[in-house]
């Protein structure tokens, strides 16, 4: 129905306002970008890591090529932790590929379910078993392209793989390796092949082999995603990363002991790949 309009000397009703707009939330400043280190920083930077962890090891258990090449696979998007936890039991009832294939995905499966993916990962670890008998007579090859072929086995395994097992001097990226690869300018990269290529390039060849080890227990224990321990980084000053995170204080403003800074030494702690 229209709206009467007012009589002559009536008071005229005021408008109502329109409603205030709300104002915008100011976003979270993003990271800055980290400039790339110049090749003489990379060096120092891993030999800071290096005197602190002269003789870095992968922390999967395992006893041979294909124990390790199992527990690579079932590491993907679980701890190494877990991932020996599982694998202890594993390996006592199967610990070769015929073995592996006589147990089944079934059999594979009743040790694994602590780990995620688990479904997927029984069946590809007997699959590649039944692979490693058909094709290279039950033996691991030392070849990226074959290892590549297995089911489950991707390109970071077959890094993992031919670095640990057979000494060649591979980058296997993993989350840690790329987010430090961005983060402290070692080897900036949008992804995971384009940082792995920037350190094969930019790393000393004396340091190379030794040198994702580094960078994964540096990234697990260290320079972590959500709050990098900066101030106890003993690689901190070849770092280029722009927002380095102060020491804690205690409720004294006194800043809390430092942790070990070997980045092999504190307790265990997860991560993926």
């Amino acid at each position: 129905m229209p709206r009467a309009k007012p009589a002559p000397g009536d008071p005229v009703p005021a408008e109502t306002p329109p409603p205030a707009a709300a104002k915008p939330t100011p976003r979270a400043a993003k990271p800055r970008r980290a400039r790339a280190m110049t090749l003489a920083e990379v060096r120092g930077f891993l030999q800071a890591l290096a005197q602190a962890n002269p003789a870095p090891q992968s922390e999967l258990d395992y006893t041979d090529p294909y124990t390790l090449l199992v527990a690579v696979v079932l590491s993907a998007q679980a701890t190494d932790a877990s991932v020996n936890r599982a694998t202890r039991t594993l390996f006592q009832e199967a610990a070769t590929p015929d073995a592996m294939v006589r147990i089944g995905a079934d059999g594979v499966a009743r040790h694994i379910r602590s780990i995620g993916l688990w479904q997927g990962k029984a069946r590809n670890v007997v699959a590649l078993s039944q692979a490693l008998l058909d094709q290279h007579g039950g033996a691991v090859p030392a070849d990226r392209e074959a290892l590549e072929k297995l089911p489950g086995v991707g390109r970071k395994t077959a890094n993992v793989v031919l670095n640990v097992a057979f000494g060649e001097a591979t980058m296997a990226v993993d989350t840690h390796v790329f987010r430090l690869g961005n983060r402290t300018g070692i080897a900036p990269g949008a992804t995971p092949r384009a940082v792995e290529d920037g350190l094969v390039r930019r790393v000393p060849r004396d340091l190379l082999r030794d040198a994702h080890h580094w960078l994964i227990l540096h990234g697990r224990y260290v320079c972590k995603a959500r709050r990098p321990e900066c101030w106890r980084c003993v690689a901190a000053t070849w770092c280029r990363y722009p927002d380095k995170t102060p020491a804690p204080t205690g409720k004294a403003g006194i800043p809390d002991p430092a942790p070990p800074a070997d980045p092999s030494s504190p307790p265990e702690l997860g991560s993926t790949g």
